[in-house]
């Protein structure tokens, strides 16, 4: 664990304890700050570190607190701040979060080097992926890769500095929100698409929020950005007119003269130097897609300056073991293949895993964001069936009907075992049980983890049971 001693001998005030937020108590106490925490859930209260002081927020000493470390899933600005920020803005409290305790720890000084390089991921989609597969080459080649943030472990949760230590964060647009001083000496955005409009008001907001990671990042490192949508491709060409950090560009599909690409599967490097192609990306088993390439090729732009060698970037990408709940292929029983893609939690992301495959028996829905899923029309007759859940349930039927046949199953459990018999009994020679949401999780699990999990235990209780009883799995 990192201790934090941005506030030693101050009072910091502490709002939400799930978490990250315990974690970030017991940084704060360690690092000789006088901490005051609180969590509207009473169970939450529970996790909190012996030497916190726990009571309401209206009860705070706010002339005495130094800030307020909000926990990213407080509203901050929209749809309304929560009253302990309206609190904490009226004392003159600012208002941080657990990766800005991070930033001033990692980097006490902005003008002077930080004590390990930061690598910071962010956009709409991908970028679970993308860190995960950064912190896998790093590991490879001899980095000590520490990934967290949005993904994994709580930043401060992760090891303190050694000789090799390379952090690999990801990081949300709540997250960035809350960390005015986080500067990466690489940041990357992956792309950008609607998504919590709700939590940032207007589109305009979430990528100003997103665009500021970059904005940010150290003068003497470089950001990374994939400029295959339109919002993404307006902040790189800001960003490269800028003197500040290096700016370079990632595309699939389009040749860049400077940058980096990918043209049907084939990774080229035309960053400080003619297009060289480095490699296949057709030969990463667990990166399938165009989705995935241009993780990959983001990632690849990562690592370049750290590692240095093309060749063991390009190993290490074709090595990686893919990420949990993202196109993660859960198992067979008979003909029928499994795929949980839990993460998917909005259309765009959707459309990556739909891509992938031909003969689809999908389940969907949960939360609905904000455009819901008119824009997976093209990917419509790739489906034999759809088996809906949750609150979007009723409003998906709608958008399939006529289109796709489907059914309203309201649970995952329902959904999955009548998806199954279906794909079963097909006529195609290659069905695919894909989870695949385009939907938040919060109307019927904690978070996407804990729906994957289910799916991935059902389908394994599943083979389990046909194997006994002498099935072919």
């Amino acid at each position: 664990m990192i201790a934090s001693r941005a506030f030693a001998g101050k009072s910091v005030a502490l709002f939400g304890l799930a978490r990250s937020g315990a974690t970030a108590a017991r940084a704060l106490i360690e690092g000789g700050a006088r901490v005051f925490a609180w969590d509207d859930n009473a169970s939450a209260r529970d996790g909190v570190p012996k030497g916190a002081t726990v009571v309401p927020f209206e009860n705070w000493p706010w002339n005495e607190i130094a800030a307020l470390v909000l926990s990213p899933g407080v509203p901050f600005t929209h749809p309304a701040p929560h009253p302990v920020v309206v609190r904490a803005r009226d004392s003159g409290v600012d208002v941080i979060g657990d990766v800005d305790l991070f930033a001033r720890f990692v980097r006490p000084d902005p003008m002077k080097p930080g004590l390990a390089p930061v690598i910071a991921i962010t956009g709409t989609n991908g970028k679970s992926t993308t860190t995960a597969l950064i912190g896998h080459i790093l590991s490879l080649c001899g980095f000590d890769a520490q990934v967290g943030g949005n993904i994994g472990r709580g930043v401060l949760d992760l090891a303190p500095p050694g000789k090799k230590t390379v952090y690999v964060l990801e990081t949300s647009s709540y997250q960035i929100d809350l960390a005015p001083h986080l500067a990466a000496d690489i940041a990357l955005l992956t792309n950008l698409s609607p998504d919590h409009i709700d939590r940032h008001g207007t589109m305009e907001r979430y990528v100003a929020v997103k665009a500021g990671l970059l904005e940010r990042a150290a003068r003497d490192g470089h950001v990374v950005v994939g400029i295959d949508d339109s919002y993404s491709a307006s902040i790189y060409s800001r960003l490269a007119a800028n003197d500040g950090a290096e700016a370079v560009a990632v595309s699939v599909g389009k040749v860049l003269g400077r940058g980096i690409f990918v043209i049907d599967g084939r990774l080229y490097d035309a960053w400080g130097q003619p297009a060289k192609e480095i490699g296949d990306l057709n030969g990463a088993a667990n990166l399938p897609g165009s989705h995935n390439w241009q993780n990959a090729a983001l990632a690849y732009a990562a690592v370049k300056k750290l590692v240095g060698d093309s060749h063991m970037i390009m190993d290490a990408i074709k090595r990686f073991p893919g990420l949990a709940h993202r196109i993660e292929d859960v198992g067979r029983i008979g003909k029928v293949r499994f795929i949980n893609d839990s993460k998917a939690t909005n259309a765009d992301a959707a459309a990556r895993a739909l891509a992938c495959f031909p003969n689809i028996f999908w389940i969907a829905g949960g939360k609905a964001k904000e455009g819901g899923i008119n824009d997976l029309a093209p990917f419509f007759p790739r489906m034999c069936k759809a088996y809906l859940i949750g609150d979007a349930a009723e409003a998906f039927g709608k958008t399939l009907a006529g289109k796709v046949e489907n059914v309203n199953d309201q649970t995952l459990e329902r959904a999955l075992e009548h998806a199954y018999e279906d794909a079963a009994h097909s006529a195609v020679a290659d069905p695919v049980v894909l989870l695949s949401p385009a939907c938040a999780s919060f109307d019927q699990f904690r978070d996407f983890e804990q729906r994957g999990d289910a799916f991935r235990d059902q389908v394994k209780k599943m083979m389990a049971a046909k194997a006994s009883a002498g099935a072919l799995v």
